[in-house]
């Protein structure tokens, strides 16, 4: 079995990024992934230091910096693939979020340590949400990030919706974040020879469609109870 984790990058709990990450990763799940969720605004997470700017030897793991990186850390070096959720900051990512991929560095770093990037091989998917314009500024930078810190990006890994309103009551976005984990699940497998590629990576058949809006509706009624109960 593959581990997929799933990085909401959105400090508000019930929000769209953290719904539709939720889809993804049931996605996933489908596909035969162990997935877990970790809310970024559970944990305190400080800046990076720049340590690399100084010595690169100084930027090696475990990073000198004293939070809660140590718990976030082997959650990441264990996982076979991540999907990153964001809200859309200024066509970027949310400080929160910023913060994380800015201290990966010291995994990405261990290039010169041990001759590999920790994160080399990892799949990683992408969902970016929000009320303005930014998406596409947002996800190419992440894949750029991911790209040189040696992860594997599958196809059909993005998903994003800029609008008002709930996020999951707008199908081709449903279809979007479920393929997202669908594709990082099924790539993460076949680089563990688990399995060979499916006949299409992106699954747009009637029957998947209201399964997947099935779920979504479970999704927010989840979020819904989770506020007023």
């Amino acid at each position: 079995m593959v581990k997929v984790l799933g990085i909401n990058g959105s400090p508000r709990p019930y929000g769209n990024s953290v719904q539709a990450l939720r889809l993804a990763l049931r996605a996933a799940e489908l596909e035969g992934a162990e997935v877990e969720l970790v809310n970024l605004y559970e944990y305190d997470v400080k800046p990076c230091m720049g340590c690399v700017s100084d010595d690169i030897m100084a930027c090696t793991y475990p990073c000198p910096i004293n939070d809660d990186m140590v718990k976030l850390y082997p959650k990441i070096i264990e996982a076979d693939g991540l999907i990153i959720s964001s809200p859309i900051y200024w066509f970027g990512v949310s400080g929160l979020l910023k913060n994380l991929i800015d201290r990966l560095t010291v995994l990405e770093n261990m290039i010169y340590v041990d001759g590999k990037s920790w994160l080399e091989g990892k799949v990683v998917g992408f969902i970016a949400l929000g009320n303005d314009e930014g998406a596409a500024a947002l996800i190419s930078n992440l894949m750029i990030v991911a790209n040189s810190f040696g992860m594997v990006i599958p196809p059909w890994a993005l998903a994003y919706y800029i609008g008002e309103g709930n996020a999951l009551e707008e199908s081709k976005l449903l279809l979007d974040a479920a393929n997202v984990g669908r594709a990082v699940a099924i790539m993460s497998q076949i680089l563990k020879g688990l399995r060979k590629s499916p006949e299409v990576w992106y699954r747009a058949d009637d029957s998947y469609k209201e399964f997947i809006k099935t779920i979504a509706n479970d999704i927010v009624k989840e979020v819904y109870d989770s506020i007023y109960s």
